[in-house]
């Protein structure tokens, strides 16, 4: 056993120092260091590029790891062990964590990271790191481009060994975009998600119109557009989030009503936000075991990769769906609130922002970016000029350069020598005396004078940014606009004003509702009502609250209608089952309607292209396709739920379709290569459902039917009595993107033409411009509509029919005329619809 000695005396000179300190302060102050560092360097994000430190570390390193999307996937346990040694230091959990989060398409509406393997569900937590693959998405390159090119500051890592960025560059507003949560202490942040394409819109007329308030704002992006869909009910929260950067709105599930066998289920295709199927299936077992709801016979969960979210609730028989649907709303997770509290750092300093404070640090952000990205590269350009300017001085005296370099003792004496015969700066005569005997040949001095001529007209260019400020403006709003291109996507939650009047009171109550006339109503977002007379109507415009109306059916409220479809399907509707909207002596408010997908089951691609009444009288529908056929079918009502009205050929779709109300309409077509044919009704012989139709405008190759309607006799003859409207823009560019040039023109300006003939131009493309993106004729005073249902400003008509557009403030996909004209007609709505 080791002998215990005794500690080392003292030194005689030794002073023993302790301080008193209060335990209170030594508390607070600990605590106020903890606190500010978990605001500051954990749970709060920079509203500049919408990025927590762990994100930004991530994203940073994988950068420097050159992981890009064209190249392999590397372990996750690689990335998350270099961040941590890097850049981050502490536990790998949370960095895998972050790093799985922006992996996942349900959690953020543009993830960064592309992973490989088994990253989770809603509902499971992903593999370990050990197992699972990652590396840089597309997007995530938009995030860190020009990183090298000092367009941030840099600060000290935790070891101060190495460097890492304050905040990344940012091309695209990932903070308003893909939202945020967080913790911190004394504080929390909760962001909803957006659509990138409406932000960016956003983002552009605010760098236009930099006063813009919220409502302007609004026009562009009227709500959040969450990840996984589903439908948002209740505007006001939105508004108020806005304008004070705090508010709550409820989500809702998209669901319909579907037949199995003798049954009748409730099938859910997508949930909420942050919600998962098994939190929903555990919920519902509970009520069912608990007597609390009745009804169900059993739940599936059949979700695939192929067919996505499929959550199949089958409905006992003598129970109405309906009404245990709104049931599960209440009780369940089918229904949830988001508190939106847009809590992040601006220069340092936690702050709540509202949407254009969002909005405006961001913008700030890039034109700083935007400033020193330019400042750097002229100053490249230039040093790389003075060096051209230099070695094309050698090369015009090539000899003499030679004598002096050999004549000389050594390479000091030459350089000295070089730098007073010609003039030459220290840094060219360098260069000079690098340079390589292959260089001397005449193409390479050709080579080197284009090479300057360039320099020259690159320094020019980023000279003027710097010196204009409206041209760097323009230059962020172009950048923006090609991001928008190249990463939007279409919006995929519906905005709803409220829930509206159920199907409950119309399930459980049929006999009560009278079968009284009323109007089928189908909005450009897709959305399905009815409303009870023509009065409420008849001055309404063809607009909705944040939308217009595209077709109006005159029915009565026990019979069915027919809605019409791309794949050449009429399917039949209940006009009971249609959510009844209140009263309005206006303009309907169409907020209270049903997503056509929760009314009718719709497969891949098929969407709704008209609306018309079940009637065995009258002159019948009148549909065309995208390759210019045109077809009248005989009115015909079959005792099913769907059928067939007009024989497709391979790779051809019906792309609008109406029902006719006296047989002497004039049919109007209009083609992507900007051609317009009108032509009487009459000219179309009916055929039965098996036909094909006949050919009704010629289609050159490349191009399409974009439009087909009908126009009333008395609106073709009047000249104020119908418009055109067409929009032009670019066939490269994504749908939704590209806001394109806008026209309106009287519709007296077009001239009759044949059936089977080409048409007239309509439209003069500008530069940049190929095709139509959309159009429409009708009765005029004509309202237009963006994606989101926002209002969009139309320019006067003007009776140049071949003149080109005028820019538009954001992209058109419908328009309506008045609702007096629009009863009984049923023009196709959009793609999207």
């Amino acid at each position: 056993m080791a002998r215990r000695t005794k500690p080392d005396p003292l030194p005689e000179d030794f002073e023993e120092h302790i301080l008193d300190t209060d335990i209170r302060d030594e508390m607070q102050t600990s605590f106020l260091e903890y606190a500010y560092s978990v605001i500051y360097s954990r749970a709060l994000p920079d509203a500049r590029d919408g990025m927590k430190p762990v994100q930004r570390r991530i994203l940073y390193t994988m950068n420097d790891m050159n992981l890009r999307p064209d190249r392999g996937h590397v372990k996750s346990a690689r990335v998350v062990g270099e961040v941590m040694g890097r850049l981050h230091p502490h536990g790998d959990s949370a960095i895998y964590d972050a790093l799985v989060r922006m992996s996942q398409p349900w959690s953020m509406r543009l993830p960064f990271i592309d992973g490989h393997g088994n990253f989770g569900s809603p509902d499971d937590p992903p593999a370990a790191m050990r197992y699972t693959e990652c590396r840089m998405a597309p997007p995530a390159i938009a995030m860190t481009e020009s990183i090298d090119e000092d367009t941030v500051d840099f600060r000290p890592n935790y070891d101060s060994r190495e460097f890492e960025p304050t905040v990344l560059p940012a091309a695209i507003p990932n903070l308003v975009v893909n939202g945020t949560t967080g913790i911190a202490v004394g504080m929390a942040t909760n962001m909803a998600p957006h659509n990138l394409v409406e932000v960016i819109q956003a983002l552009r007329h605010l760098v236009k119109h930099p006063k813009t308030d919220v409502d302007g704002l609004m026009r562009f992006i009227p709500g959040p557009d969450l990840p996984g869909g589903g439908k948002i009910v209740g505007l006001d929260g939105i508004r108020d989030a806005y304008e004070t950067g705090r508010g709550t709105f409820k989500m809702r599930a998209t669901a319909r009503i579907e037949t199995f066998g003798r049954r009748k289920g409730i099938v859910v295709t997508e949930l909420p936000y942050g919600v998962g199927t098994e939190k929903v299936v555990e919920r519902i077992k509970i009520l069912v075991q608990n007597k609390k709801i009745q009804g169900i016979a059993d739940v599936k969960d059949l979700t695939d990769r192929d067919h996505g979210l499929r959550l199949v609730i089958e409905v006992k028989n003598g129970f109405v769906p309906e009404a245990l649907l709104e049931q599960l709303y209440k009780q369940t997770p089918l229904e949830d609130s988001f508190g939106i509290n847009n809590v992040a750092l601006v220069d340092g300093q936690p702050r709540t922002l509202g949407l254009k404070q969002l909005l405006e640090v961001f913008l700030e952000h890039r034109y700083e970016v935007v400033r020193r990205r330019s400042q750097f590269r002229r100053n490249k350009k230039a040093d790389r000029l003075h060096l051209v300017d230099g070695l094309l001085i050698a090369l015009l005296d090539i000899d003499e350069v030679i004598q002096v370099i050999r004549s000389s003792d050594d390479s000091a004496a030459a350089k000295e020598r070089l730098m007073s015969i010609f003039d030459l700066s220290v840094a060219q005569t360098e260069y000079i005396l690098e340079m390589q005997l292959r260089r001397l040949t005449r193409f390479s001095r050709i080579e080197l004078e284009k090479e300057q001529e360039t320099l020259r007209h690159e320094i020019e260019e980023l000279d003027a940014i710097l010196a204009d400020v409206e041209l760097l403006r323009k230059v962020v709003s172009d950048e923006l606009a090609e991001i928008a291109k190249t990463f939007g996507t279409p919006r995929r939650t519906v905005l709803l004003e409220s829930a509206g009047t159920a199907a409950v009171a119309a399930a459980t109550a049929p006999l009560e509702v009278p079968d009284a006339p009323c109007f089928a109503l189908l909005s450009a977002t897709g959305l399905l009502a009815r409303t009870s007379s023509a009065g409420e109507i008849g001055s309404g415009g063809g607009r909705a609250n944040h939308d217009v109306i595209l077709a109006a059916v005159r029915t009565t409220a026990r019979a069915d209608v027919g809605v019409l479809t791309s794949t050449g399907r009429l399917l039949r509707l209940g006009v009971l089952d249609l959510p009844g909207i209140p009263p309005s002596a206006n303009e309907p408010n169409l907020q209270g309607g049903l997503p056509v997908s929760e009314m009718l089951s719709l497969t891949a691609g098929e969407r709704v292209v008209g609306m018309t009444a079940l009637t065995p009288e009258g002159p019948g529908i009148a549909l065309a396709t995208r390759n210019g056929v045109v077809k009248r079918v005989n009115p015909e009502v079959l005792n099913k739920d769907e059928w067939e009205v007009i024989g497709l050929k391979e790779g051809d779709e019906v792309v609008g379709a109406v029902q006719l109300l006296a047989g002497t309409e004039e049919l109007c077509f209009i083609t992507s290569d900007a051609q317009l044919l009108h032509f009487p009704a009459s000219d179309v012989r009916p055929q039965g459902r098996a036909g094909g139709g006949v050919a009704g405008v010629r289609v050159t190759e490349g191009h399409q039917v974009v439009w087909f309607g009908t126009l009333a006799n008395g609106d073709v003859d009047s000249p104020d009595g119908a418009v055109v409207v067409t929009a032009s823009g670019s066939s490269t560019a994504l749908p939704g993107t590209d806001s394109g040039s806008v026209k309106v023109t009287p519709f007296g300006e077009y001239p009759r033409k044949g059936r089977a003939t080409g048409g007239v131009r309509c439209h003069r493309f500008l530069k940049g411009e190929d095709r139509l993106v959309f159009a429409w004729s009708g009765p005029a005073p004509a309202r237009g509509s963006a994606a989101s249902g926002a209002p969009v400003d139309l320019p006067p008509a003007t009776g140049r029919r071949d003149g080109s557009g005028v820019p538009s403030s954001q992209p058109i996909t419908a328009c309506a005329g008045p609702l007096t004209a629009t009863v009984g007609v049923a023009p196709a709505p959009p793609a999207d619809a």
